[in-house]
């Protein structure tokens, strides 16, 4: 067997290992091929978030949900940590204790980042996936804040220097978040965020998502009704539009044909239109992942200077 280890503060190390006899996989031992290091300037903990009765869903009360807090080991004296706050995509995904290189590399440069695993995540239960179509723009909005909101509280950050940082569907909650919060939010950086489910359902290959993710059914050989289209534009962070001040960030991919580029230039001319500080990275040969070389080195650069700048 081959396996990777590593942690939010510990880069990956490859191990292997021979398949004990059944009965006896408890013995197996485990031979580091590649050894890393951990990084003592990262330090790391897992909040449980017990929403209250007020943010219960009704026909799955009494789910719980985590995230993981990545902040420098030392504070400076009479400082607090900025937060960056990171909502996955998906929505049924998840963030593992595991290395990821963004989160890392931020709280490298003093940023506190806040990587939030909302109702509706893998790995919480079968009902808690449930949770959340029909209530994506509402549950998971609110689940993301009372988290913020709660670490806030326990953990030496500051509260006057937060900003949010997504992709996907973290970008669709991101853009949520800055519209229905307004006056939270320093920066926002969006990575091909979906802004507009009903004008994203006619040109994306997961035209499926948009209507289940609002509660609707899917019919493959038939246009949503007009009421249908109503329904995913009022789950879509673009009726909160109008009340956005937060400068916002936008990276999207030429080639993406998951969230397709028009939802974050729509955003964009939006913002534009109406005064907020608003920058599009458009990246020509990149899909959905903006995985390209040139396009990781160029956007976490881009990413840090606008982090740095509207959270001074």
């Amino acid at each position: 067997m081959v396996a990777k280890f590593s942690t939010p503060s510990r880069p990956p190390m490859l191990m292997v290992a021979f398949l004990p006899p059944a009965g006896k996989e408890a013995e197996v031992n485990w031979v580091c091929l590649e050894e890393s290091h951990q990084i003592q300037e990262i330090t790391w903990n897992i909040h449980t978030l017990h929403p209250p009765p007020e943010l219960d869903n009704p026909h799955y009360a009494g789910l719980d949900f985590e995230a993981i807090l990545l902040r420098p080991t030392q504070a400076p004296e009479q400082t607090k940590f900025p937060l960056v706050v990171t909502p996955h995509g998906g929505p049924h995904s998840v963030f593992t204790i595991s290395w990821m290189l963004y989160p890392a590399v931020l709280c490298r440069m003093g940023f506190a980042v806040l990587l939030v695993n909302y109702r509706g995540s893998l790995g919480f239960g079968q009902d808690s996936v449930a949770s959340l179509p029909g209530n994506v723009g509402i549950q998971d909005v609110k689940d993301v804040q009372f988290c913020m909101e709660q670490v806030l509280q326990k953990e030496p950050l500051d509260p006057q220097r937060v900003a949010l940082l997504g992709g996907s569907h973290g970008g669709f909650l991101s853009c949520h978040l800055i519209g229905q919060f307004p006056t939270t939010y320093k920066a926002c950086v969006a990575r091909n965020p979906v802004v507009n489910m009903a004008s994203m359902v006619g040109s994306t290959d997961i035209p499926d998502w948009c209507l289940a993710e609002a509660g609707l059914p899917y019919d493959p050989s038939a246009l949503p009704d007009p009421r249908e289209w109503t329904e995913m534009l009022l789950h879509s962070p673009m009726q909160y539009v109008d009340k956005v001040q937060t400068p916002v960030l936008l990276m999207l991919g030429e080639e993406d044909r998951r969230v397709p580029p028009k939802q974050g230039l729509e955003y964009y001319r939006a913002l534009k239109a109406r005064g907020i500080p608003t920058r599009v990275l458009l990246y020509p040969g990149n899909n959905h992942s903006l995985a390209g070389v040139e396009a990781e080195a160029d956007g976490f650069m881009n990413i840090a200077q606008w982090l740095i700048q509207h959270m001074k």
